[in-house]
C-alpha cells in the first residue's frame, strides 16, 4: 500500500514540532511522530497528538455566517465578501482610512501575515493594524533590539542548550507550555550542567531545577539587578569582553550597584543565600544562557526587565559566544514570523521599520506603490482594541480571540460590541467570532501550505495534507477577493508559494532576510535559519551583514564560495536595488544551491547587529508594578497556561481528550492563604480586581507563594482570568501587564 503520509508541523506552539499526517481509509486523518525533525525528535504533547481532531467539520466552521435580525445565519461566499467589502468601503468614505482596523494573529503563516499587512496598507490605506503577538514577546523583542540591534527569539538552536554549562530560565514553564522542549533541559543536567528556574510558582519545570527562585510577581527586574550587583562585587565580570564587544557598561554598572542583595531580598522575597548561589552557578562554567518567557516580559516594565537579564549576560561575557547568550522562548506558533513581515503596527516585511524612508522605498518598490502612500505606524494591540467603536469603526480580524485573550477583557468585549462592523475569519466560532457581523470559515494548518518561523528563527514549511471541507477557503483567498472588490485587482495572489516569492524580495536586505530561502530548500533541509541572504557566501560586503554570518556555518550546510554565479539585471517590476548575484542553479543538495548561503543558526559570533558591531548595555533601575497590593486588594494575581489547553482555548476546548485533562479554570491558593480565607479544595471563590470579577474552584497547593494567586487564562465566561488583568503598558514595547495585578479573594457559598 502506498504511503500517503505528509510531513508537516504542529499548529500550536513555537516549537513547531515535526509530525506526519496520514489520511485514513475510513475518513479523517492520523497524526504520527516524525523523528527526523531535530526539535522534537518524534515527541509530541497531547495538543499535538490530538491536533487533527480540530480538522473535523463537526467542531469547526464550514460556511460563511452573516448577522440577520441579531442572529448569525449561513450565507454564500459572494454575499459574505460583498457585505465586508461594502461596509469597509462605506466606513472609509465616511470616516477616513484610519477608521478601519485590522487585527491579526501569531498563528497565521508568514504568507498570511505578509499579505494581511500589505492589505491593510495598500488596499485599505490604514495605519491601524496590529496583532496578538504584541501580547506574546514584544518586550523581549524590544530589549533584544535595543541591546543587540536585532530581535530573533533564540540566537542559537535549541540543540545548544544541553551543551552549555548553566541555564537561567525566567518566567517559563516549558514542561506545560511546550513539553517536547523539556528534554533539552533534562539533557543539560545529565551532561553536568545546572538549571535555575525563576518563577513565583513551583511548576513542573521548577521541580526539575537545581535551584528554584520564587520572587514576588513583578519583581524579576530587581532580581536580575541584584545578581548583576553581586557579579560586580565578587569580581566576576569579563572585563576584556566588556571592553572589546560592548558599550555603555559604566552607566549600567552604576545602576545595578544601587540594588544590593539585602534590598533585593526585601523586594523579591528571594533570600540572599539563594541569590548568591544563583550567581555562583551561572558564573562558574565557561558558557551559560539566560532564557526568558512571558513571566518577565508581560509587565509594564517588561523591556527593562529583559534588558536587566541581558546586561547580566553581557557583563559576564555570555552573549555572541558559542553555547552562551540571551534568548526568548517565543510562545505562539508563528509569533516570530508574525511580527517580521508586516502585521505589527510599526513593521514592514523583513523586520524593517515603518518609519524608515529607505525601508518604505524598498517595500513600496516591491509592492508597486508610491512610498508616500504607505501610512505610518499605528496603535499597538491593546490601544487599537481600546479605540474600537470610537476612532476605529470597522474591524477585520483574523486568527485571534481577544474576548478571552486581551487584558481587561470585559472592557475589550464591550469595545468589540460597540463597533459599527466586525468581520472575523477563523477556523472555529470563537467567542470573538460570535460577536461578528460576518464570519468567514477558513482553512487550517493541515489543509494548506505555508511557512512559519519557529522560536529558533528556523523557517519551516507546513505542507497541505488534506483538502478542507466544502465551503471552507483560505485566508489568502479572502484577502484576494476583498482586494478585488475594493479596487485592487493585482498583487494579492492565492498561491502561498507565489506570496512567499514576493516576501523574499520584500525582505531582501532587511534584518530578517529570507531572500535566500525557497520552498524547495525548506522541504529538503528541514528548515532554514534566517537571516539567509540570496547572495552566495562571500559575495556580500563585510559590513552590515557580517554580524549575521558568524564563525559557524550551520546545520543547513552549503559549499561556500566556489559556486558559479550569474548577474541578474534589475527588473523594475520587482526589484528596487542594484543588480545582484545568485547561484546559477539549484543542485538540490542538502545545503540548497551549491554555494548558497546556509542560513544562520547562531547569531552574533563575530559582531552584533549594531552599526559598530558592539552590544549595548542599557542602564535600568527597579520600579514597582503599575498596581501594587493595598488594603482593599491585598494579593497579587498572576496568570499562565496549563498543559492541555492552548492560548484562548478556542481550538483545544473542542477536543474531548484535552477537556477531560483540563475541564475548566481554577484558582491556586497557598494553604496558609486558604486557611485564612476559610477556603477548602474545590470551593467556588471569586477573584476580584479593579476591572472585574472571575469565579472558579479553589485549588490548594504549596507550589505558590502565600501572597499570590494564580489563574490559567484559557476559558471564557465567569472564569475568564483576563477579566481581571491590568492593561498598563510598557512604555517601549506596549506590552500589557498580564503577569501582575492587585486582587482580593472571596469565598462563595452555594449559588454565589
Amino acid at each position: 500500500m502506498e504511503n500517503t503520509s505528509t510531513p508537516t508541523h504542529c499548529p500550536y506552539c513555537a516549537l513547531q514540532c515535526g509530525l506526519n499526517i496520514t489520511p485514513l481509509p475510513q475518513g479523517g486523518v492520523e497524526v504520527t511522530e516524525r523523528r527526523d525533525f531535530p526539535v522534537n525528535r518524534g515527541a509530541l504533547c497531547g495538543k499535538g497528538r490530538t491536533a487533527a481532531q480540530v480538522l473535523s467539520p463537526a467542531v469547526r466552521l464550514t460556511a460563511p455566517l452573516v448577522r440577520e435580525g441579531g442572529r448569525l445565519v449561513e450565507a454564500g461566499w459572494g454575499e459574505a465578501l460583498d457585505r465586508i467589502a461594502g461596509r469597509l468601503s462605506a466606513t472609509r468614505e465616511r470616516y477616513g482610512a484610519d477608521a478601519l482596523g485590522v487585527f491579526g494573529g501569531g498563528g497565521l503563516t508568514n504568507e498570511k501575515a505578509y499579505t494581511l499587512g500589505k492589505f491593510a496598507r495598500v488596499v485599505l490605506g490604514t495605519s491601524q493594524i496590529d496583532y496578538n503577538g504584541r501580547f506574546c514577546m514584544s518586550s523581549a523583542a524590544a530589549a533584544g533590539t535595543r541591546a543587540f540591534g536585532l530581535d530573533r527569539g533564540l540566537p542559537f538552536p535549541l540543540e545548544d542548550v544541553p551543551r552549555t554549562g548553566c541555564v537561567i530560565l525566567v518566567g517559563s514553564n516549558p514542561a506545560e507550555t511546550m513539553p517536547p522542549s523539556l528534554r533539552f533541559f533534562t539533557e543539560l543536567r545529565e551532561n553536568g550542567g545546572t538549571l535555575i528556574v525563576v518563577d513565583p510558582r513551583r511548576t513542573r519545570t521548577a521541580e526539575q531545577a537545581d535551584l528554584h527562585l520564587a520572587p514576588r510577581p513583578g519583581t524579576d527586574l530587581a532580581l536580575a539587578l541584584g545578581m548583576l550587583h553581586l557579579v560586580v562585587a565578587e569580581g566576576r565580570t569579563d572585563e576584556e569582553y566588556i571592553r572589546e564587544r560592548t558599550t555603555g557598561w559604566a552607566e549600567a554598572r552604576a545602576a545595578a550597584m544601587a540594588h544590593w542583595p539585602e534590598y533585593v531580598e526585601r523586594i523579591t522575597g528571594v533570600p540572599v543565600p539563594q541569590l548568591r548561589a544563583a550567581v555562583e552557578m551561572f558564573c562558574a562554567p565557561e558558557a551559560a544562557m539566560v532564557l526568558t518567557a512571558r513571566g518577565p516580559e508581560q509587565q509594564s516594565k517588561g523591556t527593562d526587565t529583559v534588558g536587566a537579564w541581558i546586561n547580566l549576560c553581557l557583563a559576564t561575557g555570555r552573549a555572541g559566544r558559542p553555547l552562551s547568550g540571551y534568548g526568548c522562548l517565543t510562545g505562539q506558533g508563528n509569533g516570530q514570523g508574525g511580527r517580521e513581515h508586516g502585521q505589527k503596527a510599526d513593521q514592514l516585511p523583513g523586520y524593517r521599520k515603518l518609519d524608515d524612508p529607505a525601508a518604505r522605498a524598498h517595500v513600496a518598490g516591491v509592492w508597486g506603490v508610491d512610498p508616500d502612500s504607505l501610512p505610518g505606524p499605528g496603535r499597538s494591540a491593546y490601544e487599537l482594541l481600546d479605540a474600537l467603536g470610537t476612532d476605529v469603526r470597522a474591524l477585520l480580524l483574523m486568527g485571534s480571540n481577544p474576548v478571552v485573550s486581551a487584558p481587561r477583557a470585559a472592557h475589550i468585549e464591550q469595545r468589540l460590541r460597540s463597533l459599527d462592523f466586525l468581520a472575523v475569519a477563523d477556523v472555529v466560532l470563537s467567542e470573538t467570532a460570535e460577536l461578528a457581523d460576518v464570519v468567514l470559515p477558513v482553512a487550517q494548518w493541515a489543509e494548506e501550505t505555508g511557512t512559519t518561523t519557529s522560536l529558533e528563527g528556523r523557517v519551516l514549511l507546513r505542507c497541505r495534507a488534506v483538502a478542507p471541507p466544502p465551503g471552507v477557503r483560505s485566508d489568502l483567498h479572502v484577502l484576494h477577493e476583498l482586494a478585488g472588490r475594493l479596487g485592487v485587482e493585482k498583487g494579492f495572489p492565492t498561491d502561498p508559494e507565489e506570496v512567499f516569492e514576493e516576501l523574499r524580495r520584500a525582505s531582501a536586505g532587511g534584518p530578517a532576510d529570507y531572500s535566500g530561502i525557497t520552498y524547495r530548500r525548506l522541504a529538503e533541509e528541514n528548515g532554514v535559519f534566517w537571516p539567509c541572504p540570496e547572495e552566495p557566501t562571500g559575495t556580500r560586503d563585510a559590513g552590515a551583514a557580517a554580524w549575521a554570518w558568524g564563525a559557524e556555518g550551520g546545520s543547513a550546510g552549503g559549499d561556500g564560495e566556489d559556486a558559479a554565479l550569474d548577474t541578474v539585471p534589475d527588473d523594475p517590476a520587482t526589484d528596487t536595488d542594484a543588480p545582484r548575484t545568485r547561484p546559477a542553479a539549484d543542485t538540490g543538495t542538502t545545503g540548497g544551491a551549491r554555494g548558497a548561503h546556509p542560513g544562520t543558526p547562531r547569531l552574533f559570533l563575530d559582531r552584533f547587529a549594531t552599526p559598530d558591531g558592539r552590544a549595548r548595555f542599557v542602564p535600568v533601575v527597579y520600579r514597582e508594578t503599575a498596581e501594587e497590593p493595598d488594603a482593599e486588594y491585598p494579593l497579587l494575581l498572576t496568570t499562565g497556561r496549563v498543559v492541555a489547553q492552548y492560548q484562548s482555548g478556542a481550538q483545544t476546548r473542542r477536543v474531548a481528550e484535552l477537556n477531560a485533562a483540563a475541564p475548566g479554570p481554577f484558582v491556586e491558593l497557598h494553604p496558609r492563604l486558604a486557611a485564612r480565607l476559610g477556603a477548602a479544595e474545590g470551593d467556588p471563590v471569586a477573584v476580584v480586581s479593579r476591572r472585574g470579577r472571575a469565579v472558579a474552584p479553589a485549588r490548594i497547593t504549596s507550589a505558590i507563594r502565600p501572597d499570590t494567586v494564580f489563574m490559567p487564562f484559557h476559558w471564557p465566561g465567569e472564569g475568564r482570568a483576563n477579566t481581571l488583568t491590568n492593561p498598563a503598558l510598557d512604555p517601549v514595547s506596549r506590552m500589557p501587564e498580564f503577569k501582575s495585578c492587585a486582587v482580593r479573594v472571596e469565598v462563595l457559598g452555594p449559588g454565589k
